[in-house]
Formats: C-alpha cells, structure tokens, sequence
C-alpha cells in the first residue's frame, strides 16, 4: 500500500505539470464535485418539488430558470451531479476492479486460462454494447444499481487488456523471477509487485471509463430507461426533449441547454485529465512516470 500511497503523491504533484486544457479541466471536475457534494447548500429550491411558476426562464429566484412542473433546474443539476458521478465512479471502480483482477490472471498463468480469457475479450469487444445495453438495462428495470451492473459489464474488458499487457512484461523481469525463485506464490507477486505497477495505467483507465459511463447512463436515461427517481443530466434532458415544441420555442435554451452544458463539461473534462495522467504514466507518450 505504501507503494500506491507513493504513486498518488506524486501524480498529486505531477498536476503541476499539466498542460493549460488539463488544468482547466481539473478545476472543472473540482468544482462539479463540489457541486455535488454541496447541492444541499447552494441548491435554494427543492430538486423535487415544484417551487415556482413551469417553464419560467432564469431570473426571479431561479438562476436557471423551471421545467415543466415550476421544479427548479439549477436544483436538478446540483443533485443530478452526484447521480451521474455515482453512475460514473462506481461503474469504473467495478469495471477496473473486476478487469484488473482478469488480466493478472490472464498474464500469469498463462496458457489456456490466457487463451480462454482473451477470446472472451475478443467477443465483448466487436459487440454492440450500446444496443446490449438498452436490452438488459429493460430487463434488468430502472435503478442506478442495475445501470451500473450493466455498464460495468461492458467495460471490464479495457483494464483487463491493460493489466494482461503489463503482466506479461513484468512477470519476466528478473525480481519476479527471483521471488517465485525463493517460494513467493501468485498472491504475494500480485500485492507487492504487479499492482502497484499497473495501478497507474489502471487508474488513467478509470477516469476514462468514468466520462463513457456518465455518457452511456445519460443516454440510457434519455431513452427512458434509466431510474425515474435520480433526476440525473440524462434525465432532465430526456424530459425535456419528450416535450412536445421544445424545439419550437424558447424553452429549450435553459431546460435542455444547462443539463447538457453540465454533461459535455464533465466529459470532456475527463478526456483532457486522462489524457494527462496518460502521458505522465506511459514513457512511451513522451511523458513523465509515476516512478
């Protein structure tokens, strides 16, 4: 643990070296989680009941203006910030988690195990995932435990390719030899040597997995599917296109416009701060180590 404790510390003090996109993007994320973690303090009107006058444009009281029911939408987005970062994290803590323990597995042993595992991830990489998704998240019903199942389901597969890469290269440098040499078994080489070397990769992978899970859950919700009771982004703005003229009126610039300036914020943000961590992690970028 000491070794991953490490390796946070230093990407902590890496974010120094972020590029002007990367910084901004971080402060971006930071000031959604706070957001999200303050929606009760700086949220004025309930995110569930009406409040004022529907479909009222910002100004008077409400910074962001009403939905169809008076139920404030700044509101909506400070309390659908923790559903879509809920969705987002927890989907990619399974994801990496399950991923990462099928790739050292895969890299060790070798093998059948290997080939079994490989061809498993061959499959789930040339399916629809989105269309398979949409089929089981009915299936399944609406709630956010369900979607993050779901969308876990079909991400497992990149930090499992990830962690099986690394694995492979490690499990051949002379201390891994020398310690399964002196009796070390598959669990210790995983605790004291591969994890922590793969850890990075792992984690750049999960903030990736986190902006392809907000999207993938806003768009199960604007489809309908997701839970009728999280007020999530994806679901302020399927209400909005389900109704009829939005497109002919003006309401759209605050219902549907915030919701989905929230949404693309929060993504893109991800990709830029990914894409940092991922050239710092990987010397093959041209970047810096956390070593």
């Amino acid at each position: 643990m000491s070794r991953i404790t490490e390796l946070l510390l230093k990407a902590a003090n890496g974010a120094r070296d972020f590029s002007l996109p990367g910084k901004i993007s971080l402060l971006t994320i930071l000031l959604i989680l706070l957001l999200a973690l303050l929606a009760p303090y700086i949220a004025i009107h309930s995110h569930q009941i009406s409040s004022g006058p529907p479909l009222l444009p910002p100004g008077g009281g409400h910074p962001l203006g009403t939905d169809e029911l008076g139920i404030d939408l700044w509101a909506q987005i400070c309390y659908g910030s923790r559903v879509s970062l809920l969705v987002g994290l927890g989907t990619a803590f399974l994801a990496a988690l399950g991923g990462g323990l099928v790739g050292i597995v895969a890299g060790y042993l070798g093998g059948w195990p290997d080939k079994v595992i490989m061809r498993l991830i061959d499959i789930m990489i040339v399916l629809p995932d989105f269309p398979l998704m949409i089929v089981l998240a009915a299936f399944l019903g609406p709630s956010l435990l369900n979607i993050i199942i779901v969308l876990a389901f079909f991400s497992w597969v990149f930090p499992a390719r990830i962690t099986r890469s690394q694995v492979l290269m490690l499990k051949q440098q002379s201390y891994v030899k020398s310690a399964e040499t002196y009796g070390a078994g598959a669990w210790y080489l995983m605790w004291k040597h591969f994890l922590p070397e793969v850890f990075p990769l792992v984690a750049v992978n999960m903030i990736r997995l986190t902006g392809r899970a907000i999207i993938s859950e806003a768009g199960l919700s604007f489809l309908g599917l997701g839970d009728p009771t999280s007020k999530s982004w994806g679901l302020i703005i399927h209400h909005a296109t389900s109704f009829r003229g939005i497109y002919f009126t003006g309401f759209w610039k605050w219902w549907l416009l915030y919701p989905w300036l929230a949404l693309m914020l929060m993504v893109i943000s991800l990709a830029f701060v990914s894409r940092e961590l991922e050239r710092m992690a990987d010397p093959r970028l041209g970047g810096r180590r956390f070593v």
